[in-house]
Parts: structure tokens; sequence; C-alpha cells
């Protein structure tokens, strides 16, 4: 697969949605989870894509329990905490696996496109991925970069 748009995955409804509905956005894929030290960050997430979704901004959640079981419940227990607690608003898609045998399709392309020092692993929950409007990854943060540094980022190719 030569592009993020010829990816699928479900969304946390189970439904199955194609990632080249996202075509022409600039996209932000993060894995993500509840019970994290960097959970907060749903806070900025929410900030960013409001403010920019009008402009071509999406931001795909992916819910991940593999980093200290920090995201242990299923669908309609992450729905109640994120919109609860983060009123999110952007898309969430059903929980994944990030790294090992089972890893997502779409987690398997980003970190062959995308290596980090750690080579094709994600360290931690909220990793984040930018994909440009042509279905290319462009860009990948740490888990400590905060959407508001990413913001800065985001203003110049908006």
């Amino acid at each position: 697969m030569s592009s993020f748009y010829d990816f699928e995955a479900e969304d946390i409804n189970g439904v199955l949605i194609k990632m080249s509905d996202y075509k022409g956005k600039f996209i932000l894929v993060v894995n993500t989870a509840s019970h994290c030290g960097f959970t907060r960050q749903y806070e900025g997430l929410e900030k960013i894509y409001k403010k920019y979704k009008d402009k071509g901004l999406t931001i795909l959640a992916f819910p991940c329990n593999q980093f200290g079981a920090q995201e242990p419940g299923d669908a309609s227990e992450i729905i109640s905490f994120c919109k609860l607690n983060y009123d999110i608003s952007f898309p969430l898609f059903s929980k994944v696996k990030v790294n090992g045998s089972e890893v997502h399709p779409i987690y398997k392309y980003l970190k062959q496109e995308l290596p980090d020092i750690l080579g094709k692993r994600i360290k931690w929950n909220f990793t984040k991925f930018l994909i440009d409007r042509n279905g290319v990854p462009i860009k990948r943060y740490a888990p400590t970069v905060t959407p508001e540094e990413i913001e800065k980022y985001l203003t110049k190719l908006l």
C-alpha cells in the first residue's frame, strides 16, 4: 500500500471506515488511552480539532491498551469517558494494537513510513502521526509533544 488512503478501520461503533473518506484533509492519527499520564492531551486535541476542522484538519483517535493496560474499557466505556471528560467530537476508532504481531495495518504502515529512534515501534500512548492532504505521512510526534506544540506547525500548513 502506498497511501494512507488505501486503509480501512472500524470506528468505535464497529462501522468500517475507509481512510479515503478523509482525502484532501490533514490527518492527525493518535493512539489514545483513558488512564494515561498524557490523557489530558484529549483537551488540546479537541481544541485544535474545533479550531481547524473547517480548514481541513481531522484527528483520528485509536484507543490502545498495550501500554500499562491504560485503556481497559470496552467501546461504550471509551465513548462515555471521552464525551464526559473532554467532550470529544473528532472520530474515535475501535481499540487497536500498535505494536507486535497483531498490529493494525494502519500502524504498521505509519511506523514503516516514519520510524523513530526506537525503529518501527510505538513508544507509548499519544504518539501522533501527521498525514498530508495527499495521504502521505509527513511527521511523527512523541507522546510528550503536546497538541499546542503541533498547532504551531499546523498553522503553517493549513
